[in-house]
């Protein structure tokens, strides 16, 4: 059960994943704008992988760095580029976030990242899930403070969160030098409350553009606005 988790032009293996393929990952990796045609990317918590590989699939960039602290899934994202048609683009570094920022001289064009959000007052008996799901292993401010030393000065960096952290989390990446250019509400129907936030940042600070994203009109109904964004990537679109 969930081993296998195929796309139109990859498959995922999932087993080892304490994080199993979610809606919030693939909508990131769709998301995301390319338009400033990045040659580095950088996916920060790959899980996975399944988010370097949208981009790979999605852009000709040269270098798409991954990081995952957790063993398991480090060797499980390997494994999925190197099974991937651009496991000569992909490279998988087995650190914490922390570490990676310290050793790395380089800057990335395009830095994305679906962080752990849940509180400690929902944490599980399984370790590796947690680590996958709970902000006390990526804080915020950490993620935010690697992203601003990380990221190129024409760079862009991308993030999906839960809607009540937009505030806090804009306000934070400020403390940074990273201003928001593009808030996306995401709900998962038209009447239901916004779930997810979908941010986009740089450094040059811009007019905010706000966008709204419903997923499902009626159970497995899909809107013709989240069709178009994942239909290169689901089967079933």
């Amino acid at each position: 059960m969930n081993k296998l988790f195929s796309f139109k032009q990859f498959t995922i293996n999932q087993d080892q994943c304490a994080m199993k393929i979610g809606t919030d990952g693939v909508l990131l990796g769709a998301w995301t704008s390319i338009k400033h045609n990045p040659e580095s990317i950088l996916d920060i918590g790959t899980g996975t992988g399944v988010i370097a590989l949208q981009l790979a699939q999605r852009s000709d960039a040269e270098i798409i760095d991954a990081i995952e602290i957790d063993d398991n899934a480090f060797e499980q994202a390997v494994e999925n580029f190197e099974n991937s048609p651009w496991g000569d683009r992909l490279f998988c570094y087995h650190a914490s976030l922390e570490e990676f920022t310290n050793e790395m001289d380089d800057n990335y064009d395009l830095i994305i990242s679906n962080p752990p959000f849940y509180n400690d007052a929902f944490q599980s008996d399984d370790n590796a899930r947690n680590t996958a799901r709970f902000t006390d292993s990526l804080p915020f401010d950490i993620l935010l403070k690697s992203v601003s030393k990380l990221l190129s000065s024409t760079g862009v960096f991308t993030v999906i969160i839960p809607y009540k952290e937009e505030k806090n989390f804009i306000k934070l990446a400020k403390q940074h030098n990273l201003f928001v250019n593009i808030i996306c509400n995401v709900k998962g129907t038209p009447t239901s409350d916004i779930k997810r936030s979908l941010l986009e940042f740089s450094f040059t600070e811009n007019e905010v553009i706000m966008e709204d994203l419903v997923i499902e009109t009626a159970r497995h109904h899909y809107t013709d606005t989240y069709i178009k964004l994942v239909k290169d990537f689901y089967l079933k679109m």
